[in-house]
């Protein structure tokens, strides 16, 4: 290893230190101040914002390809990252350099240690030191368009000190109850507060618990409220091991069959609020997107672990599903994509997610189950886990992460069946590294 890769690995363990726990701080101002020390203009650049609880990834993702596509110098923020930190930072689909992800690491840590020390100060979070480099570097690169993805929730998240072209809102379910609040309301309260005054807002389907309190967010705002399947149809016309067909259609017609290299029907619904969202871009600021880019863009996007599969024999899936909401849509996914084959479940969690609520509905598709830890201190103990799977009765047992991937794989082949590993973005990055796939 390089000297600089050593220093930039030394700076990333420190960064990691002040996740999690009693790391988590929940405000705007800290992130303004590095901001501002760090002399970056929030309201220089354009901005779309994506908040949700599963979905918005993807769909920030959509709309920073298509746009790219089209011409627009694009940034993309998303977290947290699959296998390098440098993927949370795009810039024309390239992540930053080590280089200047160390240079501006450096920086923000000497200006955040010159305002923990002044009164009324505190250490910068994981979180907000992490967007302060993203916009820092953004400003640089002088994009035309960032698309920011939220981290946790939207009123108090880092990235919502920026006033955005258009807020976009995918699904919002129960998460991260102990900060947003412990009911479904109480959540999408907190996502909606990146809804701006006078700004447009695009949204997915939603609850009508949600649905109802977008709409008195975008009143209070005066927000012009878009909801995307009343802009744009989609529907699924086939699929295969690797993308799905679809059909679109907006306003202006039927597109020709659009091939979205995205497996599940829930990418289909992210689909429509990406491009609606697109549509709000043209409609409102005049922004001309060539259809033919938007389309290139959308079948050129990148965004592994999302029902991905990674290997053909035996089939081997990932998937970052790690909530009671994104655990339904993959069942719904594995149940269409299996064709009878009996699954194993290699699944491992984080301490603070809710494991009964995640197997339960996963519980009809699985034949079989390995539970592994994660390589985080936060990695939920699996006695835990276990006795979540005892709870909705499916067949389990613990396993190290390296072996699950072996035996799974063995037990598949055996029974001409396939493996599905999900839980955690952790899991995903391991079994990923276990299997010396690249995505």
């Amino acid at each position: 290893m390089s000297q600089q890769g050593a220093i930039l690995n030394a700076k990333l363990t420190y960064l990691y230190s002040r996740v999690g726990g009693q790391s988590v701080k929940l405000g705007l101002e800290t992130t303004k101040a590095l901001l501002r020390a760090m002399g970056v203009d929030i309201a220089a650049l354009p901005y779309i914002h994506v908040a949700g609880t599963n979905g918005k990834g993807s769909v920030a993702a959509m709309i920073e390809s298509a746009l790219r596509e089209a011409g627009v110098r694009t940034a993309l923020y998303t977290s947290p990252h699959l296998l390098r930190f440098c993927e949370r930072i795009r810039v024309m689909g390239a992540p930053i350099p080590d280089e200047d992800l160390l240079r501006l690491l450096v920086e923000v840590e000497q200006a955040d240690d010159r305002l923990a020390e002044l009164p009324g100060g505190r250490p910068g979070t994981f979180f907000e030191l992490t967007t302060v480099v993203a916009l820092k570097w953004f400003q640089e690169q002088q994009v035309a368009v960032t698309v920011l993805e939220t981290g946790m929730g939207g009123r108090l998240d880092s990235t919502n000190v920026v006033a955005p072209l258009v807020s976009v809102l995918t699904h919002i379910g129960l998460e991260h109850t102990t900060y947003l609040g412990g009911t479904l309301e109480k959540v999408a309260r907190e996502k909606t507060g990146i809804i701006k005054a006078g700004r447009p807002v695009v949204t997915g389907r939603q609850s009508p618990v949600v649905m109802r309190t977008i709409e008195a967010r975008a009143r209070e705002e005066q927000a012009p409220l878009v909801r995307a399947e009343d802009l744009v149809s989609v529907r699924q016309l086939s699929h295969d091991i690797e993308s799905q067909t679809l059909q679109v259609e907006t306003a202006d017609g039927a597109w020709s069959p659009l091939r979205l290299p995205l497996l599940g029907n829930f990418q289909a619904e992210n689909l429509g609020i990406a491009i609606a969202a697109l549509e709000v871009l043209q409609q409102h600021y005049g922004l001309e997107l060539a259809p033919e880019a938007v389309r290139a863009g959308l079948e050129k996007t990148h965004w592994p672990g999302r029902s991905q599969v990674v290997m053909r024999d035996p089939p081997f899936i990932v998937d970052v599903a790690h909530n009671p909401d994104a655990a339904r849509a993959l069942a719904g996914f594995i149940k269409k994509f299996r064709g009878g084959r009996p699954v194993a479940l290699i699944c491992g969690m984080l301490s603070d997610k809710d494991p009964v609520g995640f197997l339960r509905p996963l519980k009809p598709v699985v034949d079989a189950c390995l539970l592994v830890p994660l390589d985080s201190e936060r990695s939920m103990p699996l006695d835990r886990l276990l006795a979540a799977a005892q709870t909705v009765k499916l067949p389990a047992a613990e396993s190290s992460l390296a072996e699950a991937v072996v035996n799974a794989q063995k037990w598949a082949r055996d029974r001409q069946g396939m493996i599905v590993a999900a839980g955690s973005f952790l899991l995903v990055s391991g079994v990923l590294h276990e299997l010396a796939v690249e995505v």
